[in-house]
């Protein structure tokens, strides 16, 4: 069980692909993006909430390694699969736009900006906080009128109403909550 403190804090992640290209406007590319944080979770951590929205990605993650440890996984693995789906598929022009020079004629592709924010949550509170403002994103950015429409977010779980096809289950039961 992972008890949110001082001492266990979560991990609040915003990723924004390079020049806030909206990489994730596809659900075929939301999708690549939830097998990749299914497999960073495996790895190493507990996935609490998500949202992907079409140029940046928020979540909150659980997990005894180090801060830096967890944007390793969870960009890491996800810029490779991203960059292999395009590669694989044919997406000259978005990848072109993720080219950074590396050396005089050789280039690599860079999908996450390089500084990333991962700010640490040390309280249930700042915890609730931080999930709502997750779930209503798509919201605010005028996406859908309710979190639950959106798809490639976290909101049903917490709601405990999944569909039945839901891109990631979080891992809600882990928390042990305090009691009030």
């Amino acid at each position: 069980m992972f008890r949110i403190s001082k001492d266990s804090p979560v991990h609040y992640i915003t990723s924004v692909p390079h020049n806030r290209l909206p990489i994730f406007r596809t659900t075929k590319l939301k999708e690549v993006m939830c097998e990749a944080l299914k497999e960073a979770r495996r790895s190493a951590s507990l996935l609490f909430a998500y949202v992907i929205m079409p140029d940046h990605l928020h979540a909150l993650i659980g997990s005894e390694r180090k801060p830096s440890d967890v944007l390793r996984y969870v960009n890491g693995i996800s810029a490779r699969r991203i960059i292999s789906f395009l590669q694989e598929f044919g997406f000259e022009s978005s990848l072109q736009k993720l080219r950074q020079a590396d050396g005089p004629r050789e280039y690599k592709h860079s999908l996450w900006d390089h500084h990333p924010n991962l700010k640490l949550i040390t309280t249930e509170n700042g915890f609730t906080e931080k999930a709502n403002y997750i779930h209503m994103n798509p919201v605010r950015a005028g996406l859908v009128e309710r979190a639950e429409d959106y798809r490639f977010s976290s909101v049903r779980c917490w709601q405990r109403r999944p569909i039945e096809d839901e891109p990631i289950l979080v891992d809600l039961d882990q928390i042990a909550w305090h009691k009030k």
